[in-house]
């Protein structure tokens, strides 16, 4: 009995007497150990770095498909030295003549300027981004569709439409684009 109980914990039975054993095992021969790590061949390594997958970039930076966050725009003070030097110019002056700003040289510029400033017409330039909004909420709404693109005042303390005219003829390049002025007494 001993036999057996030596045999069954040896992992099987014992073959009896004119029986085969069903299971055998067959030691194969010895597997070389593959684990350790061993070094590339140096053609190999080059044919690796050459063939190595690179991921194609994206079209769009992802950078670009976030909206980017919402900052607060405060008012500099430039910017609110300007509001208030347009709502004195709309308050203080009588007319009011918006032309197109085109390049021109400093001198002609000079010239105009110079001419202007013998009848008391003051030539001025504010942003649209300073003029739309004050337009937007004052009795001076019909101007909004002049400006579109850079434009200059011309503006003076009393109606001198006939100078400003005759000046401005002689300045063919600088287009009058429109005119705010009070209407003469008996008219409306």
């Amino acid at each position: 009995m001993a036999a057996a109980v030596a045999g069954i914990l040896r992992g099987g039975l014992m073959p009896q007497a004119g029986r085969l054993p069903t299971l055998q095992t067959v030691r194969h021969g010895s597997k070389a150990v593959t684990r350790h790590w061993r070094v590339m061949h140096f053609e190999r390594q080059k044919l690796m770095a050459v063939t190595k997958y690179i991921p194609p970039k994206p079209a769009v930076n992802p950078r670009c498909l976030t909206p980017p966050p919402k900052r607060i725009q405060e008012e500099t003070g430039l910017v609110r030295l300007l509001r208030r030097e347009v709502a004195a110019v709309f308050q203080n002056n009588r007319m009011i003549a918006i032309c197109q700003n085109v390049p021109m040289g400093a001198e002609d510029k000079l010239f105009m300027q110079h001419r202007l400033r013998k009848h008391d017409i003051l030539v001025k330039a504010f942003p649209n981004q300073i003029l739309k909004p004050f337009l937007e909420d004052s009795k001076y709404r019909n101007l909004l569709p002049l400006f579109v693109g850079h434009n200059l005042l011309l503006v003076s303390k009393e109606p001198k439409v006939k100078e400003m005219v005759r000046i401005l003829k002689g300045v063919p390049f600088l287009p009058l684009l429109g005119e705010q002025a009070p209407l003469p007494v008996g008219v409306g």
